[in-house]
């Protein structure tokens, strides 16, 4: 795997770490998430004027990916709601890379080295170590909920990201990602609509108006970041290396947010790391 593309997962794991910090602060998530896609559109809609629409072979795969994102905004909100930021972002995105090899090499064929196999299995293995420290530790009561709640959004993780690897393989990942995050908000709007009315969501633009672009430019540009990366790189090995987010995330959950990061959450970062290189060394 080239390094490029390993920068570029990384520039987006920052920018996906970001985003979700903002969101784990958020008042009202849904409305959020709602806000958040349509301003991060509209930011980058001069994209598809230089770069055109995707590619009409791509637009199926397009539009049900844009089912399964919604199902992982209505997940994830719920999950914040119940868990701590270190416990469902580091999990979640954790499990994630061990279905996307098992997509890839499924239905894509994909082959691994055994170098490149070995890097993912060390970064799995060292997910799960930072998002399960406190299963870990002897005087925690694994929080079964919220667990279960990070596995679907692993599931969910897994399928969208197959599908979109393989649309970015045909089209400019930049525009594909604006309108996939498009269709967003207009197929669930009648239900935004109908939970909160205007008047709520406006009250909610104008009360954090800045957080919600914010959150909106981050997702969008973390989203084309990777997308870009799994263009130019196979996706068992794109989808393992974008994890890296999940020790940025324990991190920023401890130091913002008060929770806990301990011994087995730093264990964790160091074997993703000693994965990582052993996928741009031998992958």
């Amino acid at each position: 795997m080239s390094l490029f593309a390993i920068g570029l997962l990384l520039a987006a794991a920052v920018l996906h770490t970001t985003w979700n910090l903002l969101l784990k602060q958020a008042g009202e998530r849904y409305i959020t998430t709602w806000w958040a896609a349509i301003i991060g559109c509209l930011a980058f809609t001069p994209a598809i004027y230089f770069l055109g629409f995707p590619s009409q072979t791509v637009w199926h795969i397009l539009v049900i990916s844009a089912f399964f994102q919604i199902a992982y905004y209505a997940v994830l909100a719920e999950a914040y709601k119940d868990s701590d930021f270190s416990l469902v972002y580091p999990m979640g995105r954790g499990a994630a890379p061990a279905l996307i090899a098992v997509w890839a090499a499924i239905f894509l064929h994909e082959r691994f080295t055994l170098g490149g196999l070995t890097g993912i299995i060390v970064i799995v293995i060292g997910l799960l170590i930072v998002g399960g420290g406190d299963i870990f530790q002897t005087h925690s009561k694994p929080h079964t909920r919220g667990i279960l709640l990070a596995l679907l959004l692993a599931l969910l993780i897994s399928i969208y990201s197959i599908l979109d690897g393989v649309a970015v393989k045909q089209t400019n990942a930049l525009p594909y990602v604006v309108v996939l995050f498009l269709c967003v908000p207009a197929f669930t709007s009648p239900l935004i609509f109908k939970l909160y009315g205007w008047n709520k969501l406006k009250d909610e633009f104008s009360a954090h108006g800045w957080t919600l672009a914010a959150i909106g430019v981050l997702t969008i540009g973390a989203y084309s970041l990777a997308l870009w990366a799994y263009s130019i790189s196979p996706l068992g090995y794109a989808g393992a290396v974008r994890e890296v987010s999940v020790v940025m995330a324990a991190y920023a959950g401890w130091q913002f947010l008060g929770e806990k990061f301990g011994g087995w959450r730093i264990l964790g970062a160091v074997v993703i790391f000693a994965g990582i290189m052993v996928i741009a060394l031998l992958g």
